[in-house]
């Protein structure tokens, strides 16, 4: 909420009306729940709704049923496109799908949680959740877990932040990681989702510093311990010619 941020001066119209935006994003779809969401009067917030409707921002339906609006549509894929990972990644990413028949996911760290930037979902006809744009934990994700491979420091702070401040399970989860970092690629072990299974690497900028991950996940039956481990591989090779065309040399 806007109470609990310090704003430069002369910001904080611009502020409630992207606080409108988070709002109707993270599912708000009337009036009431923008208010309640954002803490803003009624009547602030029905002029800020109406201005971003006017420039698309928002689309709303008979009054109501608020719902992201074709700017954001446009402007969501100009930020794909301008961002090099997405298009650098994509060949290398249809040549891992084509490989090994199910679905690979491109994804990013951002405030805090996974960003999927692209999905090719595979043959085998299982459906899953995620999506581009939609937003996952890190801790319970194996793209999420290759993220962040390189902060053992805060691991255990991290799974504790995802799970409501609860360390059971901490020492086993830090104990897991470090595994995983001693083979340079992650698992999900239907932590996440039900069924869904995962194997993940990251991805490295010029500096070797980890910028994205990459994953292959399927259903259980399709994703056996054996399989699992001959995908890790198969997996951080195209992780790292991915990034090999961002520049990394190691």
């Amino acid at each position: 909420m806007l109470n609990d941020i310090s704003l430069p001066a002369g910001t904080q119209t611009l502020a409630r009306g992207l606080e409108v935006i988070r709002a109707v994003a993270h599912g708000a779809t009337d009036l009431r729940s923008v208010t309640e969401v954002t803490g803003l009067g009624r009547s602030t917030a029905h002029r800020l709704v109406q201005l971003l409707e006017r420039y698309g921002y928002l689309r709303v339906a008979a009054g109501r049923d608020y719902s992201l609006g074709p700017t954001l549509i446009e402007f969501g894929f100009r930020a794909l496109h301008q961002n090099p990972l997405p298009v650098v990644a994509r060949p290398i990413l249809e040549e891992l799908a084509e490989k090994v028949q199910d679905t690979v996911h491109l994804a990013i760290v951002d405030a805090g949680e996974v960003l999927y930037l692209d999905k090719i979902p595979g043959n085998r006809g299982a459906e899953m959740r995620s999506r581009i744009g939609h937003r996952m934990p890190l801790t319970k994700t194996g793209i999420g877990k290759a993220l962040i491979l390189d902060r053992g420091d805060e691991w255990r702070a991290l799974y504790e932040a995802e799970h409501r401040g609860s360390a059971d399970g901490a020492e086993e989860f830090v104990g897991r990681m470090e595994d995983y970092r001693r083979h340079g690629a992650a698992m999900d072990l239907e932590e996440n989702e039900p069924g869904i299974r995962c194997v993940s690497a990251p991805i490295r900028d010029a500096g070797g510093v980890i910028v994205a991950a990459v994953s292959v996940s399927a259903t259980k039956p399709f994703m056996p311990a054996q399989r699992m481990r001959g995908l890790v591989p198969v997996v951080r090779a195209a992780a790292r010619s991915i990034s090999r065309s961002l520049g990394y040399g190691g």
